[in-house]
């Protein structure tokens, strides 16, 4: 657990929690609400296992901003012996990731390796619709990523606990010569300054910055010096 637990993230845990393990297909659970991960008992145990946070920027809540949850999904090696170093394998060994996002809509991004797509929830039917196949597409229907963008976002006030790597690559991303968000305030070479969006939920940001373009950094801080659940997914 890596902030303070609300009472709808612990809800949301059990219901996440429950679904998979009833649904015979996994094996190793690890949720961003739970200190241990949870290995299912062998009459129900599947092959995969799947980290995920079950309410991602649940402080915002109150505010009606935007929340989701965030997910990845790896096939373990043997589901006999299900050990929790099957959880830690690279991205690379991640058969599908996504999202679902919270708001004035229900929207699931999903990736299986293959592209990205987009499913919106229709009520009247209780289903999930292919609204956005290929979002990288450049079809005017479906979404297109820009390739350039005008905001940026990352939380600045950790700024301070950015590790030395994690703060060059930060202060020196668009050019060896310039501050990133030096430049994104201030450029130089007369373009319109950058503007700052962050929202403080993931799924909101990221999704935004999939519609609008722009860059989204989650730099690692000394706060966090071993890293925290969700760069797994």
């Amino acid at each position: 657990m890596t902030q303070e637990q609300k009472k709808l993230d612990v809800l949301s845990n059990e219901v996440f929690v429950k679904a998979l393990v009833s649904s015979g297909r996994t094996c190793i659970l690890v949720s961003e609400e739970d200190e241990e991960a949870i290995i299912v008992e062998p009459s129900k145990r599947g092959k995969y296992c799947v980290v995920f946070d079950p309410l991602d920027g649940s402080s915002n809540i109150g505010c009606g901003v935007s929340i989701g949850t965030i997910f990845g999904i790896y096939m373990i090696k043997d589901a006999g012996a299900a050990r929790l170093e099957d959880v830690l394998q690279p991205g690379k060994n991640m058969l599908a990731a996504g999202y679902c996002m919270y708001g004035s809509f229900c929207m699931l991004v999903l990736s299986t390796g293959s592209g990205v797509n987009g499913f919106t929830l229709d009520p009247s039917l209780g289903e999930f619709i292919l609204i956005h196949p290929d979002i990288k597409a450049s079809h005017s229907f479906n979404l297109c990523i820009p390739k350039k963008g005008k905001i940026y976002s990352v939380n600045e006030g950790n700024a301070k606990n950015w590790d030395g790597p994690t703060a060059k690559y930060v202060n020196y991303v668009m050019s060896p010569s310039r501050w990133f968000v030096e430049k994104c305030k201030f450029p130089k070479d007369g373009s319109p300054a950058k503007s700052l969006r962050y929202i403080g939920s993931m799924v909101a940001d990221v999704h935004r910055t999939l519609l609008y373009g722009g860059v989204f950094l989650y730099p690692a801080d000394k706060k966090s010096p071993n890293g925290k659940l969700r760069y797994n997914y």
